[in-house]
């Protein structure tokens, strides 16, 4: 129920405020709007408010939304009302219009963004975990329980880290764009800082997912390598592990944090062969409530995905220490409105590369995969939810400035058309590009709606 709500809430914010877009817009510059509707089909309520012609309604169907227009188009328009209708307006007023509804998207999620600066938001401190072994972070000379002090890219000034999700923001850019990343890290107050850097340039990144990260290295901030709850029957419990047993070593590996014990559990099935439901008993050596303690665990093999996995049955690793995240008025509002054009851009680069085949058609999502983070994001917390909204906002309004018909971003392009040659697209142009971008959106549905199928089943 949450997860469905929270979907319809979301949708419902991003639909008006994107048709308010267009009807202010409108209104603005004298054009006659008649009816203003969030939802398609019957309408369940209806309203005007006074003194204006405007009705606004509520559809059955919260999947899109629309601003109706007097346009000689589409009916008979009184000869005293002509001025007022949407086609006889100059070209520059069209185009204010139909690009207001993107823009509106836009502008919600550097408000979003900015409000989420200034009330603060809790992330992981960017102190990092040990890297995976052979990977980009490791050979870079990283080795676990750095903190990440500053970071920047090439040619461009270091700035502050002020968490691990800050971090991570910034290395998946690093990746997608094709730029090496400088790190400066200190390990505490009295060790020198000391600069690394990742050649995110030399990762072929598809996709921004878990894979990603594990190729760079660094799948999540340092975590103490403790055990948490315990599943009845597990590996974990025959063994007589306990809550809160802090793992020191297993077999002959030091270890020193939680990434790398969850690591070191999973690899476990290669060193048997993954053929067995078992891998060999391991010795592990255990501090509890301060006193070393040896005992021997067998983790328990099973498949993911394909691969033999190793698992005990327990909670691993401590939750990450967590910092607050805060800024000022100014420094907030430029903070969320460099980051919608980090979000815009990086969206841009990522549907491009999908078009040229450079990137998964994965990274499509559809209305199931957003229900569900909906739903987790208002789980998590409401400044976690206002992320999640900014997010889709950003989507929703870089999606309808694509110059694809049928979208505002396709009437745009016609208006550029019109102002370059002096006149409008011929009408069976204008049929054969609306039929073609209906055709082109119905096939970006269809991959959007097998990934979320793809996802929530696997």
């Amino acid at each position: 129920m949450l997860t469905l709500v929270s979907f319809v809430v979301t949708l419902g914010i991003l639909i008006a405020v994107h048709e308010y877009g267009h009807y202010r817009v409108a209104v603005a510059c004298g054009i006659k709007v008649l009816k203003f509707s969030i939802g398609f089909g019957k309408p369940v309520y209806t309203w005007r408010l006074k003194n204006k012609s405007t009705e606004f309604s509520i559809g059955m169907l919260p999947l899109g939304g629309y601003v109706k227009m007097l346009d000689e188009r589409e009916a008979p328009v009184d000869p005293a009302e002509r001025h007022l209708a949407f086609n006889t307006q100059p070209l520059k007023s069209r185009a204010a219009v139909v690009a207001a509804g993107p823009l509106a998207n836009l502008l919600l999620a550097v408000l979003l963004y900015s409000v989420v600066n200034w009330t603060g938001l809790q992330e992981p401190k960017a102190v990092l975990a040990s890297p995976v072994a052979g990977s980009l972070a490791e050979r870079a000379g990283l080795n676990g329980r750095e903190t990440v002090q500053q970071a920047a890219f090439e040619g461009q000034e270091l700035e502050t880290v002020r968490s691990f999700e800050d971090l991570r923001w910034r290395m998946t850019q690093g990746a997608l764009n094709g730029r090496d990343l400088q790190l400066v890290l200190g390990d505490g107050p009295s060790t020198r800082a000391r600069t690394v850097v990742l050649p995110l340039s030399k990762i072929d990144a598809a996709e921004a997912d878990a894979q990603l990260f594990r190729k760079i290295g660094i799948l999540g901030p340092w975590t103490q390598p403790v055990i948490g709850e315990i599943m009845k029957g597990s590996a974990a419990q025959k063994a007589g592990l306990q809550a809160g047993d802090v793992v020191q070593r297993i077999n002959e590996t030091a270890i020193i944090d939680g990434q790398q014990l969850r690591e070191t559990i999973r690899g476990s099935a290669r060193s048997s062969g993954g053929n067995e439901d078992a891998v060999a008993p391991q010795t592990w050596q255990v501090l509890r409530a301060g006193r070393p303690v040896v005992l021997g665990v067998t983790p328990q093999v099973t498949q993911e995905g394909g691969a033999a996995v190793a698992r005990i049955g327990a909670y691993v690793g401590a939750p990450p220490e967590f910092v607050t995240v805060r800024y000022g008025p100014l420094e907030g509002l430029w903070g969320g409105a460099v980051r919608t054009w980090e979000v815009s851009a990086l969206t841009l680069k990522m549907m491009g590369k999908m078009v040229i085949g450079e990137a998964s058609l994965k990274n499509l999502s559809g209305p199931l995969t957003i229900a569900d983070y909906a739903g987790k994001s208002v789980a998590m917390g409401w400044t976690s939810y206002l992320v999640f909204l900014a997010l889709v906002s950003v989507s929703l309004g870089v999606l309808n400035l694509l110059p694809l018909p049928v979208l505002d971003g396709g009437h745009l392009m016609y208006y550029l058309w019109e102002w370059i040659t002096g006149r409008g697209v011929p009408d069976a142009w204008m049929d054969r590009l609306q039929r073609g971008g209906v055709a082109i959106l119905l096939g970006m549905m269809c991959i959007a709606l097998f990934n979320d199928v793809t996802r929530l089943v696997g």
